[in-house]
């Protein structure tokens, strides 16, 4: 999700659901020990909780980088070994780590004797061509034993050779009964499934064998999903002392929110509304009108109108 969950869609999808966890987009610890320390962790508390996810492979940088999500308040320290993408893998992480299993377990021991927080992975079930349920077991194993209790498992192989990263999340099988036997063999630990999960009733099925699922790319083209999520999967979480139910959500007010949202970024941070329109062009996805509403909220030429405004243009017929 690089280039995606940034803040602002992450205020974006917390609008949505109160309770679903939220992940970073991947930052590598370069980024971090080298970089505008500020651009990368800076968020709106509103998003909490959030998870800060790494990219990285080096474990005194990535304590370095751990400590910096304490400190700025994240809810989790998350180690990517799943991207597979070839500017990843020169940097020596991602999905190729997974053929190091003891380094990546030496990371997450670092990480996890500095900080309070979980650590935790996210992973494929294999790379290339290795078609073995014993190599994701073996993975898992070993680095469960330095400390990581909750893995976030992709089920489908990173193919590090000859496959896009976009190909990456479609051509190699999905294989989720892998994901349920890491359950099966690791009772104690908690795992999160993750891999073209499109509906909630395929989230509730995989929900009898696994402890969680992760959504995507699924979650961003069709965020009005979200909506459903607190009632659906925290139904009791979501219940106040008096066993009050969820406040109902519509469209238009999720909306205004962003447009307010839009407005405040502007004046404090000089951020123009495109830059947040971005995330939110499928809230409207399979209504009347939601063309003509998309195709005016990613007008690029209308950027010097204020928010509301283009709103009032995005619901004129």
């Amino acid at each position: 999700m690089l280039d995606w969950t940034d803040p602002h869609c992450r205020y974006f999808h917390r609008l949505l659901s109160t309770k679903a966890l939220l992940y970073t987009e991947m930052v590598t610890t370069g980024a971090l020990i080298h970089g505008d320390v500020a651009r990368h962790l800076d968020y709106n508390a509103s998003e909490q909780p959030v998870a800060l996810q790494l990219g990285g492979s080096d474990p005194a940088d990535l304590v370095h980088c751990a400590r910096l999500a304490t400190q700025w308040g994240y809810d989790e320290v998350n180690l990517n070994c799943g991207c597979p993408s070839e500017r990843v893998q020169r940097g020596a992480f991602g999905a190729c780590l997974m053929a190091e299993s003891q380094l990546v377990a030496d990371c997450v021991k670092a990480m996890a004797d500095v900080v309070s927080v979980p650590v935790t992975v996210k992973h494929r079930i294999g790379i290339d061509q290795i078609e073995s349920y014993g190599f994701v077991r073996d993975f898992v194993g070993t680095v469960s034993q330095a400390g990581c209790s909750t893995f976030i498992v992709h089920a489908r192989n990173a193919w590090l050779k000859g496959l896009s990263p976009k190909d990456n999340r479609a051509v190699p099988p999905l294989r989720y009964d892998w994901a349920y036997r890491l359950k099966q063999d690791f009772a104690h630990l908690t795992i999160v499934l993750n891999g073209g999960i499109t509906s909630t009733v395929q989230a509730l099925q995989h929900l009898a064998h696994v402890d969680g699922v992760m959504i995507g790319r699924e979650a961003y083209h069709n965020p009005w999903w979200l909506s459903q999520w607190d009632s659906v999967f925290f139904a009791n979480a979501c219940c106040d002392q008096e066993g009050a139910g969820i406040t109902a959500l519509n469209r238009e007010a999720v909306e205004q929110q962003m447009v307010d949202y839009m407005v405040q970024q502007l004046a404090t941070h000089g951020t123009p509304w495109p830059a947040i329109a971005r995330h939110m062009l499928g809230l409207r996805h399979g209504l009347p009108g939601a063309r003509h509403w998309r195709r005016v909220w990613s007008d690029h030429s209308l950027r010097a109108l204020p928010a509301q405004q283009v709103m009032a243009l995005a619901h004129r017929v």
